[in-house]
């Protein structure tokens, strides 16, 4: 699906830093609470040029960069609204097999993001360079959910698990999602991070002690910084407008996933507060 082009009033690039795992970083986990997230990884932020998406020279492709761009209205008139948002899976199933050509689409959640407010079902944007999925926790998702979802169906060729991520609040925002290009990234340069699921976050030690059966936790994968990372943002987004993201496709012939990251874009003076929805799902291509 080709980008969108429209006029942008913003810079040419935003020099600005992003948070990356420091080399020494062993015991990696994202603690999620409601409300709050913590990372016993050790981050630090690196320098990085996030260009402009709007004025690249060609257009943003799933197959080549692992994201891309669509006007995509929404039905929905107030992302913060359980009871709207209970019918946008089907939009997303929708909006997935008209950019991926799947025939399948499982919905697996969504999660409304904003910087400024918490609470039970909201979180804070994640700040750090990543892709919500490992290898190993995507082949398991997809696997589970297609044989829940199709008992006894003929399978599938092949799957990518996605997010379908937008933002509500007027443009420009002031926390906008950076996406780095698929080839720009090595195998080098990405570990696991354990996701651990807890009514409140352990502190001190008990955030590096043992955990029983963490080897089956889901896992996200998180990025050392290398220079070569080429790093894109799509200002002034309007709430017509989606960025489909590939945390995972099993055809590895493709680009197959895209680090991303929320950044706070201090270029804009007249930035509003960015507040975001996105929903995760796995495309399926059935056999």
């Amino acid at each position: 699906m080709a980008t969108i082009v429209q006029p942008s009033r913003a810079p040419e690039a935003v020099e600005t830093t992003i948070d990356y795992l420091i080399p020494s970083s062993r015991i990696n986990r994202r603690f999620w609470a409601p409300g709050r997230e913590v990372n016993t990884g050790v981050y630090q932020p690196y320098p990085v040029t996030i260009r402009n998406a709007r004025l690249a020279p060609k257009p943003f492709t799933l197959d080549e960069h692992g994201f891309c761009l669509s006007r995509q209205p929404s039905a929905v008139a107030d992302f913060r609204d359980p009871v709207a948002v209970k019918a946008y899976p089907d939009e997303v199933a929708a909006v997935a097999r008209a950019l991926t050509g799947c025939d399948l689409v499982v919905p697996m959640g969504g999660q409304l993001r904003s910087p400024v407010i918490s609470g039970a079902g909201i979180q804070p944007p994640a700040a750090e360079a990543h892709v919500d999925f490992n290898t190993a926790t995507a082949h398991r998702i997809a696997r589970g959910l297609y044989d829940k979802a199709v008992p006894g169906g003929p399978g599938f060729s092949r799957f990518i698990a996605f997010s379908l991520w937008r933002t509500f609040s007027p443009p420009p925002q002031d926390w906008p999602l950076a996406l780095c290009e698929f080839g720009s990234v090595g195998e080098e340069d990405a570990v696991a991070n354990v996701k651990v699921d807890v009514d409140e976050i352990p502190e001190g030690d008990a955030l590096f002690a043992p955990i029983e059966g963490e080897e089956d936790m889901a896992a996200a994968t998180i990025f050392h910084h290398n220079l070569a990372h080429r790093w894109w943002y799509f200002p002034d987004m309007t709430a017509d407008e989606v960025i489909f993201i590939k945390f995972h496709d099993s055809d590895h012939g493709r680009a197959w996933r895209a680090p991303h990251t929320a950044f706070h874009d201090t270029s804009r003076p007249d930035a509003h507060i960015r507040e975001s929805y996105e929903f995760r799902a796995i495309a399926f291509f059935s056999n």
